[in-house]
């Protein structure tokens, strides 16, 4: 009977009816009825079910026998092999990922809970990725709730009327040695505070802090070594500190993804000038670096990318990490090159970030990259991140949550303690808060704040308060860097870098910083509104 083989499915597949329901867009009392075979289904929802369970439709009326091995394929397929995939390639398995991030950019999806639940449980397969097509459909055709608070769009003409974008900035062109010393601190600010932060990139603060206390280096103020280590530590410690990166085991600094980017974000203005399209981006990531050299949001809209979608759907098609880090990781270069033109270098990290990010992944990036540019000609850390500011929404989560940072800092309240509210609001052990844009951009502002313009403290404060560790040492000191110039950074930090940077990007691999330098440099003359000749 129809019914019969409609309740195979349901259970083989571990459904309740609600869900199952949800899935074939009837109500469950429908699918009551057809499991009770007091009515059947309509011939459109015969081809849905066949199609969402791989079984035919003649398998479905119970004209079709089928052998029990093949677990209801009609036909022999060839299927990946799942376990070689990394969980950020595998859409039915980021689900829980999906929900929280539905949930905080208001999409009114309560009622898919329990369907969501139910796929994300399933043993992972084609036929659960199918259902997770079947899903992200229905989410993305799911409603806004009607209280949501925040604006968020995503084009430029949309987000320009929310932000201060044509404020006038009362800054000064920059003689050619002071800029020139600027771009070269924000380089090894960049590099410097990453390496610091990479040794200890995925520890949470129960064991990071207690690991700098013994091994005398809480407040911290210094890297963490390799000689610090010994086999009592190593097995001290849930965290494997075994074959991390350290700064005195190493002959220059390592490739990382969040100088990578940095570097790739020259080969852009090379190759398509300050004129470069999302679009441009997006080729360039498959042309210049390896699907491994690419994270979360970055490394699935590399895989849209090469399936044939285009900017900006290449941030949304199954893309639950579109507000996490990763663009903010990205265009510090924009605001190196654009040195007292928050705006510009906001417009460009925007054509960047929205290859792989949308919303308040999106608002962070033009946030770094505009606070940078302005960082160049603003001795004043607080007033650099209001001219941040400016370039974002007022009515985005992320500005609210940056205002908050800075309303504690006015109030006088201890960096110890506002460091705590972070944690308070953000949960380190859910990987959607340790990885997400808002979260990690409140320790960057709250370091530069705290930090008191001071190198050391500042990337000190980003790295010991947890989170993402390497991308908050990197950009802060890319800040820090800027602002004060290569003079400012002991030399303590850059000693162990040997003026070299390692990358995975092809045709470059190890390259000398003063070059970078000077790349910057003529960029800056080529394509900045302000000193372009």
């Amino acid at each position: 009977m129809i019914g019969d083989k409609i309740y195979e499915l349901r259970k083989k597949h571990n459904l309740t009816q609600e869900a199952f329901a949800e899935l074939i867009a009837v109500s469950r009392q429908a699918v009551q009825k057809w499991e009770k075979n007091t009515s059947f289904p309509d011939s459109d929802k015969l081809i849905s079910i066949s199609r969402i369970f791989n079984v035919s439709v003649d398998y479905i009326l119970g004209i079709e026998t089928m052998d029990p091995n093949q677990e209801f394929r009609v036909k022999r397929e060839i299927q990946p092999s799942y376990q070689a995939l990394h969980w950020w390639e595998v859409y039915s398995s980021q689900l829980g990922v999906e929900y929280q991030q539905c949930i905080d950019e208001g999409k009114d999806i309560a009622k898919l809970k329990n369907l969501i639940e139910s796929i994300h449980a399933l043993e992972t397969s084609t036929y659960k990725e199918q259902l997770a097509d079947t899903l992200h459909t229905m989410i993305q055709n799911s409603p806004n709730q009607l209280d949501y608070q925040y604006n968020e769009p995503d084009e430029l003409n949309m987000i320009y009327p929310l932000t201060k974008h044509d404020y006038v900035y009362p800054f000064t062109k920059l003689s050619s040695h002071t800029l020139k010393s600027k771009i070269k601190g924000a380089w090894m600010g960049r590099i410097c505070g990453c390496l610091l932060g990479k040794t200890v990139e995925g520890i949470r603060t129960e064991e990071l802090i207690p690991l700098l206390k013994e091994t005398g280096n809480y407040p911290m103020h210094r890297y963490i070594l390799k000689s610090d280590m010994n086999e009592e530590i190593y097995s001290k410690y849930k965290f494997n500190l075994r074959n991390r990166c350290y700064a005195d085991a190493i002959d220059y600094a390592p490739s990382d993804d969040d100088t990578n980017y940095t570097v790739l974000s020259s080969v852009i203005l090379d190759k398509y000038t300050d004129m470069f399209t999302s679009y441009d981006v997006a080729k360039t990531w498959l042309e210049k670096q390896p699907k491994n050299a690419y994270c979360t949001a970055e490394r699935v809209a590399f895989l849209n990318i090469v399936k044939g979608f285009l900017p900006p759907e290449t941030a949304v098609y199954k893309n639950p990490f579109r507000e996490w880090i990763g663009a903010q990781i990205r265009v510090d270069y924009y605001g190196y090159i654009n040195p007292g033109d928050p705006k510009k270098a906001a417009y460009m990290a925007w054509k960047d970030a929205r290859v792989s990010h949308v919303k308040n992944g999106v608002y962070s990036s033009m946030l770094i990259a505009a606070i940078i540019a302005a960082a160049a000609c603003c001795d004043n850390m607080k007033e650099a991140i209001y001219y941040g500011l400016y370039q974002i929404p007022q009515t985005s989560r992320l500005y609210k949550a940056v205002m908050k940072i800075i309303k504690q800092h006015e109030s006088g309240m201890s960096a110890e303690k506002c460091f705590e509210t972070i944690h308070n609001e953000y949960d380190e052990h859910v990987g959607h808060h340790w990885c997400h844009a808002i979260s990690n951009t409140c320790v960057v502002i709250a370091s530069l704040l705290y930090g008191n313009n001071d190198y050391s403290k500042s990337i000190c404060l980003a790295v010991q308060t947890g989170f993402d560790t390497d991308c908050n040492g990197a950009t802060v000191g890319s800040i820090i860097g800027m602002q004060k110039g290569i003079e400012h950074i002991p030399v303590y930090w850059t000693a162990p870098i040997k003026n070299k940077l390692d990358t995975s990007i092809f045709g470059i691999g190890v390259v000398d910083t003063d070059y970078l330098t000077d790349k910057t440099y003529q960029h800056v003359i080529s394509f900045s509104n302000i000193y372009k000749v």
